[in-house]
């Protein structure tokens, strides 16, 4: 009986320092990101990673509108002249780059520079697809820090010059599921990464961000509806489960 209990805490004890060497790894590529435009080197494309617009219990999400508007802030400087919004779209009524994209609209850029991908259901996919679908090899990453960390490792292990420019942060009793989610979130992105070699659901033909159509303009000066961007014809099925990214 106490063999056994030995034994179980001795397996605990490895668990637990397993989790904290691992997060501590992936979280060291923080060091990529900034919370200040000026320390950022520009680029041709952002990644905003996409999350719920809305809070379960209801209200706004306070990680969606920080990255809104770090993501309009890291435009509006220059740092970047395209943005890809990358995010799940699980029914016609839950489709977080259509929300960003929307949103950022709203705020004054182009949409003619907003590049929706549909088929960012895990941070992985966001990360590889920014590579192999929008043919980008460099590129500042927008969330928070501990999310920007995760994305960065992912990228660079992939081959991809991430930079993070860190959304600002929520309280830290805002989401405690957040943060206990996350602590095993860079356990599985390293497992992914290192053993698995998981690629994402979906993939596809490559899209050109640069062969975006402008919007037209009638004779009369008004604007008209822009044609659809190649990333918004981009055709994903709705996904069964928990699609969610924070």
């Amino acid at each position: 009986m106490r063999k056994g209990l030995y034994i179980l805490l001795f397996l605990l004890v490895l668990t637990g320092v397993g989790l904290f060497v691992l997060n501590r790894y992936v979280a060291s590529f923080s060091r990529y990101s900034t919370g200040v435009l000026e320390e950022l080197q520009p680029e041709h494309a952002a990644l905003l990673l996409g999350t719920t617009k809305w809070r379960v219990g209801g209200g706004e999400n306070l990680y969606y509108r920080y990255r809104i508007d770090a993501a309009e802030q890291l435009y509006r400087a220059g740092k970047v002249e395209k943005i890809i919004v990358s995010g799940a779209n699980r029914t016609i009524h839950y489709n977080e780059p259509r929300d960003m994209k929307a949103d950022l609209v709203a705020r004054g850029v182009p949409a003619e520079d907003i590049i929706s991908d549909y088929a960012g259901l895990r941070t992985l996919d966001s990360v590889v697809r920014f590579q192999q679908i929008f043919g980008q090899t460099r590129g500042i990453v927008i969330s928070q820090p501990f999310h920007n960390a995760r994305a960065i490792y992912i990228g660079r292990m992939k081959g991809v010059d991430l930079q993070g420019y860190n959304a600002q942060s929520v309280p830290a009793n805002y989401s405690i599921k957040t943060s206990l989610r996350e602590i095993f979130a860079k356990v599985v992105s390293v497992l992914d990464v290192e053993l698995l070699a998981t690629a994402p659901h979906y993939l596809g033909p490559s899209i050109d961000i640069d062969a975006v159509p402008k919007p037209v303009v009638p004779n009369g000066g008004e604007m008209g509806e822009k044609e659809a961007s190649p990333g918004d014809k981009i055709e994903i099925p709705a996904v069964n489960g928990e699609t969610k990214k924070e």
